[in-house]
């Protein structure tokens, strides 16, 4: 492993943003320290470690899987790292540009798809999981239409990488490393072979906003050393019964930050078939419940995130503690705490303390019965919850005879009529509580256009 020229020396670790650590930070930053891991890093641009040394601070298989850039610990955030597995139990650190942004818009219409009707053994009201989707995905023609041939569904699961060699940009320097690769692990969710193609698929049953490179990247140096046709990297999405496809490719084989977006596609496969006048209905129908002063304020923008974590709840059928949701999920420990409490507020997630130390999550009861739903009937609970809530139910019906969205200060003052006393606070608090009420109606009027 060598870099074009020498790495400036990284800043020394600063303390942590927040007083709350995870167990990976601590782990982490004890690494760092005893292995002089930052100077090292300034003299040769890179720290190459193995599983056989982070297993004597923390489980390897916990300490590495980064999927998303939101999941660094803090001291590889704060000096812009990445780590990179280069073989079975080794790995490479340095300032690596390893993560893809996703598009925060799309403009891209949503096409309805219907599995076979022989089909019993998948419901649409309980895809929340990986699999799941892939064969969904697959069954209802959603990967055909994409690659636009007729495929079928070959590879999945773990492999071996075999060797290879790639370069990947520094994001300091903006030059290139040029790292090794030997027999180290990748896996596909789902391998569809065509004529002239051959799909792999990444799948993330939930909303994201960035993903590793690497889950495409070493599978397709994999498949494209065996194969003639054409390998064709995707990354897949599900949220909200929405199966969002990104197709890409990488313009130059041996550039791991070559790749590139060719197309994004979405469907679904069950119809909301709710209309406007049904969320009108319901505004002006739904009882107004006080909110519990014990329950702090929401503060959680995206309401498909919170979907997706009642979801992958329903999907666990089990108590997870606040690291085990960090850890399955794409949040770091701050946004756990941030969405799981959007979610008691709602009543739909319940919190038990087992012990003095660990605290736990599931479904509440009416959380499970939402969430086993068929889709159409899960939204329009999910909608009485968020409209019983005064802010929300004064809001929406403000939004609506403003038939415009509603400003940051119309939100605060909202906020500050009742008696829930919510508007008062620094500006960033007023400003976050009201971005999430606006986020949170942003997805009710988005109903209707599923």
């Amino acid at each position: 492993m060598t870099a074009n020229k020498s790495t400036p020396r990284l800043d020394k670790p600063r303390k942590p943003r927040h007083p709350s650590r995870s167990k990976n930070d601590r782990a982490w930053e004890i690494i760092f320290k005893e292995d002089k891991i930052l100077d090292e890093i300034a003299r040769q641009g890179f720290f190459q470690i193995s599983s056989t040394r982070i297993n004597q601070q923390r489980e390897a298989r916990l300490m590495t899987k980064f999927d998303h850039a939101v999941k660094l610990p803090q001291i590889f955030r704060d000096n812009s790292l990445t780590i990179q597995p280069i073989s079975r139990g080794n790995y490479i650190i340095g300032a690596f540009k390893s993560y893809f942004q996703l598009p925060r818009k799309t403009s891209v219409d949503v096409v309805y798809r219907e599995l076979p009707p022989q089909i019993e053994t998948l419901e649409p009201s309980n895809i929340y999981s990986e699999s799941s989707a892939i064969i969904c995905a697959f069954l209802s023609g959603m990967i055909d239409d994409i690659m636009g041939e007729t495929t079928n569904f070959t590879v999945l699961g773990r492999m071996s990488t075999g060797k290879f060699d790639y370069k990947i940009r520094n994001l300091k320097t903006g030059l290139f490393h040029d790292i090794k690769v030997t027999n180290s692990q990748c896996e596909i969710d789902g391998g569809f072979e065509g004529e002239s193609q051959f799909a792999i698929i990444e799948a993330k049953s939930e909303t994201v906003n960035d993903f590793i490179v690497r889950q495409l990247y070493y599978p397709y140096r994999l498949w494209n050393s065996k194969l003639e046709k054409e390998v064709v990297p995707i990354f897949l999405t599900i949220s909200n019964d929405i199966f969002t496809f990104y197709r890409f490719r990488f313009n130059k084989e041996d550039l791991y930050n070559s790749l590139e977006l060719v197309s994004e596609h979405r469907y679904c496969i069950s119809k909301s078939d709710i209309e406007m006048s049904d969320i009108r209905s319901i505004l002006v129908e739904t009882r107004i419940i006080p909110d519990d002063e014990d329950i702090p304020f929401p503060q959680a923008d995206s309401f498909l995130r919170i979907i997706d974590l009642l979801g992958r709840l329903y999907n666990a059928n089990e108590f997870l503690s606040k690291d085990e949701i960090t850890l399955i999920y794409a949040f770091n420990e701050r946004q756990t705490n941030y969405y799981v409490t959007a979610a008691i507020y709602l009543g739909l997630i319940t919190r038990e303390q087992k012990t003095k130390q660990e605290v736990t999550y599931s479904l509440s009861k009416h959380g499970y019965f939402v969430m086993s739903q068929h889709p159409q009937k899960r939204n329009i609970e999910l909608l009485k919850c968020i409209l019983q809530h005064r802010i929300f139910n004064d809001s929406l019906a403000a939004w609506l005879e403003k038939a415009e969205p509603l400003c940051e200060e119309e939100i605060v003052f909202i906020m500050g009529k009742g008696s829930e006393k919510i508007a008062v606070g620094s500006d960033t608090t007023r400003e976050r509580r009201a971005s999430t009420v606006r986020g949170w109606i942003e997805w009710i009027l988005m109903l209707p256009t599923i």
